[in-house]
């Protein structure tokens, strides 16, 4: 029984170790740095990119939508464009629904 009672007041003499909440401020800004650098820069970079994109469309451009269907612009308003997807067959689509511009002669080769 005298052993355990020893042990006790060893615990009880000793310093609590400081600086516990810094570590914890430095940890928590070190993981929204990590995240930022992550998660939210890449994103608005891809944003950024995906709005030059849509806003430098011109008629005649080859696109493929977000539903994977290719077509030529044939007309463009601010938030609309019209796809000639096939022979006489013409769909009106919202301009940032548009996922990549194609290279000139792409729809022909594919036939």
């Amino acid at each position: 029984m005298s052993l355990f009672i020893a042990s006790a007041h060893a615990q009880a003499e000793g310093t609590p170790a400081g600086g516990g909440e810094m570590f914890q401020i430095v940890f928590l800004v070190g993981l929204f740095a990590l995240f930022y650098f992550i998660a939210i820069r890449p994103q608005r970079k891809r944003q950024k990119e995906h709005a030059q994109m849509v806003s430098a469309l011109g008629k005649g451009d080859e696109v493929v939508t977000s539903s994977g269907i290719l077509g030529r612009i044939t007309s463009l308003d601010d938030n609309y464009m019209v796809l000639n997807v096939a022979n006489n067959v013409e769909m009106k689509f919202q301009r940032i629904h548009v996922h990549a511009v194609l290279p000139k002669g792409t729809l022909k080769s594919i036939g």
